[in-house]
């Protein structure tokens, strides 16, 4: 009930995004709308890392002396071509994002639904040239990134059975990211629970298990998350079948509709050219760092990567609330409440991440340690690089949630504009020649890849001011 004297007319004013939106955020206020959307996701990621983590142990654990090296220098690797699964199966998710967002918050229930079921093939249609490109090119690129011959043949033994995730994940990232457009991001967790509790048990059991299922080395960590993939996406279709008013399975939804997909594709295009760019660029700032004249350096940088995550994964929650609100209030036709609800995302993750930028600068080293306990080496070289990245955190903040608002937008070409230009400047064009010219050290890399960080920040700030994003269609 209104308190006396004020108008229902003059409270909707007041909070207007409680009238605005429909479904699960109907009538919540916009930080209430914050949590919702951010609180799963953000327990999602928790869980993200907790596997990251595990995965590391058990490597770690592996081997002794060189071999331990030769393991971890592997995983380090295999994570970032793990990432190239990403490339296509993140731009699908982008599109799917996107196109949910605008038609939930327009109250166009039959074309979310659509999304959905579009999603669902380019997904797989995704993961499955994903996994057919990396068969043919991992041992390309491990021989280009520079790798010692022990490294490289227990990275190629463990992409060469990763690969088999991608239509699996594939179709899980378009499925969760419909489900995080329309509002929905309590199911998303529940598959990624699946996902990272059978990836987590199964790569331990497979790697430290009696004969015959375990002393699988690698490999059984990559098919653990092999496994992890199926088992979560088996849980979300199924619970997708159950119908009700939000997302669920349709057979106009899945029958192939052209329009639609390229409504998807136009959004997500962009975004597979920016995350394949960034991904080479990546992969240049690996081969740096992997011919450094130290040992253990790859894996040093990884361990500080990891507990890294502590912060970012976070933050990329607290985004994915920020680019489901932008896209929701911009279907609704509320310009000025996307805007509202971006900042207030943007202000919340630079107080988490910030916050743990201090937990980095103090207590660097005995993180790295929980990590890797009997290799004081690996806790020297990576512990300083924490003091550099914690004080990038509040900039790092910032890209995450202005650039991934962005895309939530649709406004992925504008995003791709002006990120590329620093990323080539400073992780290629200043890293190379200080690499070329000079004597480059590990956390000296750290610092010019924070420095990239620190321009895009204050370019997407600029950027979101000017509000030309507000402007994309999707």
């Amino acid at each position: 009930m209104s308190k006396p004297g004020v108008t229902a007319e003059a409270s909707q004013r007041a909070e207007p995004e409680k009238a605005l939106l429909k479904g699960r955020l109907a009538g919540l206020s916009l930080p209430r709308q914050v949590a919702v959307l951010a609180v799963w996701p953000l327990l999602e990621q928790v869980l993200a890392f907790c596997v990251g983590m595990t995965d590391l142990l058990i490597a770690g654990r592996m081997a002794e002396g060189e071999a331990r090296v030769a393991v971890l220098d592997a995983m380090g690797l295999g994570g970032y071509v793990a990432w190239f699964l990403n490339i296509l199966q993140a731009a699908v998710a982008t599109g799917v994002m996107a196109l949910v967002s605008r038609a939930t918050g327009a109250g166009e229930q039959a074309l979310a639904r659509r999304g959905l079921g579009q999603g669902l093939w380019l997904g797989l249609a995704a993961g499955m040239i994903s996994f057919f490109i990396l068969q043919a090119a991992a041992h390309l690129l491990i021989r280009w990134i520079g790798l010692s011959d022990a490294a490289s043949a227990e990275a190629l033994r463990y992409l060469r059975v990763f690969a088999f995730s991608g239509p699996f994940s594939g179709m899980l990232f378009a499925i969760n990211a419909a489900l995080r457009g329309s509002g929905d991001t309590r199911t998303p967790f529940v598959g990624m629970v699946v996902v990272n509790g059978v990836n987590m048990l199964m790569s331990w059991v497979l790697v430290f298990a009696p004969a015959p299922w375990g002393g699988r080395g690698v490999e059984g960590i990559a098919l653990g998350t092999v496994l992890g993939w199926i088992a979560g996406l088996a849980v979300v279709v199924a619970m997708l079948g159950k119908g009700g008013d939000g997302l669920a399975w349709t057979r106009a939804g899945l029958k192939f509709c052209r329009e639609t997909m390229l409504r998807i594709l136009r959004v997500g295009a962009p975004q597979s050219l920016e995350i394949a760019g960034m991904w080479g660029i990546h992969a240049y700032g690996i081969r740096v760092i992997s011919r450094l004249p130290v040992e253990g350096a790859l894996g040093a940088h990884i361990l500080a990567v990891r507990v890294e995550s502590m912060s970012f994964l976070p933050g990329f929650a607290i985004a994915t609330a920020a680019a489901a609100l932008a896209g929701q209030y911009l279907g609704a036709g509320s310009r000025d409440t996307a805007v509202k609800a971006v900042r207030l995302c943007w202000k919340v993750a630079v107080v988490v991440m910030g916050s743990m930028g201090l937990l980095f600068a103090f207590g660097g080293k005995q993180l790295v340690s929980v990590l890797a306990p009997d290799s004081a080496m690996h806790v020297e070289l990576a512990g300083p690089l924490l003091v550099v990245c914690a004080l990038s955190q509040p900039f790092f903040a910032t890209c995450i949630v202005l650039k991934t608002s962005m895309r939530g937008a649709g406004a992925t070409p504008l995003v791709i504009r002006y990120a590329f230009g620093s990323m080539i400047f400073f992780r290629i064009i200043v890293l190379a020649a200080f690499s070329h010219f000079g004597d480059i050290t590990l956390i000296w890399v750290w610092i010019i890849l924070s420095l990239d960080i620190v321009t895009q920040a204050f370019i997407f700030s600029r950027l979101h001011f000017g509000g030309k994003w507000l402007d994309a269609k999707v």
